[in-house]
C-alpha cells in the first residue's frame, strides 16, 4: 500500500489549503482513511478520519467546523479541506489507512504516507 500526500504549503492565518492523499495497493473503498499531524516538539495527534463509503466522519475538537474530510473512491483519493487556518495548525500532516476500524487511535492505522508540511503564519 502506498499513500502519497500533497497540497501542503505556507499560508497566512485565516487562509485555506486542501490536502490530497492518493492511495494504491488496497481496495480503497473498503478501508477507512484519515489524517494525523505532528508539530515540532509535540506528539502526533489525530485530525480527522472517514469511513470507506464516506458517510461516517470523525474530527478532532480542535479542527471541528474548520476542516472537512472527504473521499473520492473512484479516484482512490482522500481530501482534507482546511479553512480558517491558525498558526497552531502548523505541522506535518500524514495520510493514514486503517485495515478495518474508523478510529482516532494512531496505533490502529497500518499504513502511513510520507507527510506534507503545512505552515500557517500569523
Amino acid at each position: 500500500v502506498q499513500l502519497q500526500a500533497s497540497g501542503g504549503g505556507l499560508v497566512q492565518a485565516g487562509g485555506s489549503l486542501r490536502l490530497s492523499c492518493a492511495a494504491s495497493g488496497r481496495t480503497f473503498s473498503s478501508y477507512p482513511m484519515g489524517w494525523f499531524r505532528q508539530a515540532p516538539g509535540k506528539e502526533r495527534e489525530f485530525v480527522s478520519a472517514v469511513g470507506g463509503s464516506g458517510s461516517r466522519k470523525m474530527y478532532a475538537d480542535s479542527v471541528k467546523g474548520r476542516f472537512t474530510i472527504s473521499r473520492d473512491n473512484a479516484k482512490n483519493t482522500v481530501y482534507l479541506q482546511m479553512n480558517n487556518l491558525k498558526p497552531e495548525d502548523t505541522a506535518v500532516y500524514y495520510c493514514v489507512s486503517s485495515p478495518s476500524l474508523l478510529t482516532r487511535s494512531s496505533n490502529l492505522y497500518d499504513y502511513w504516507g510520507q507527510g506534507t508540511q503545512v505552515t500557517v503564519s500569523s
